[in-house]
């Protein structure tokens, strides 16, 4: 494997985070409802580990912020753009497979 700087690692995992971020954002067919089923994790997932490492620097961020800058728009927007109705199906494989901190 390549050695690596600090500096060289944390740019590649910045631009590895900005790329799955765009790419989320363009896929908003995929529900949030399917993202935890399939992979165990989702776009709030994603945007509370982002507010998790800005706190552990200092910097405080309300879970609407953390939440608009992975969504790209606020929250609620989102959702009354994209989000549709879970069937009970998938919300049966979700408590059955939801992680202890959903």
């Amino acid at each position: 494997m390549a050695e690596l700087t600090r500096e060289q690692q944390r740019d590649f995992e910045a631009a590895a985070f900005r790329r799955l971020v765009g790419h989320l954002r363009e896929r908003t067919d995929v529900q949030n409802i399917d993202l935890m089923n399939l992979a165990g994790f989702c776009r709030n997932c994603l945007s509370n580990w982002y507010r998790d490492a800005a706190e552990a620097e200092g910097v405080a961020l309300s879970k609407d912020e953390s939440r608009e800058i992975v969504y790209g728009m606020p929250y609620a927007e989102w959702q009354a753009k994209h989000q549709t109705e879970a069937s009970a199906d998938k919300v049966s494989a979700f408590e059955q497979n939801r992680p202890r901190d959903h």
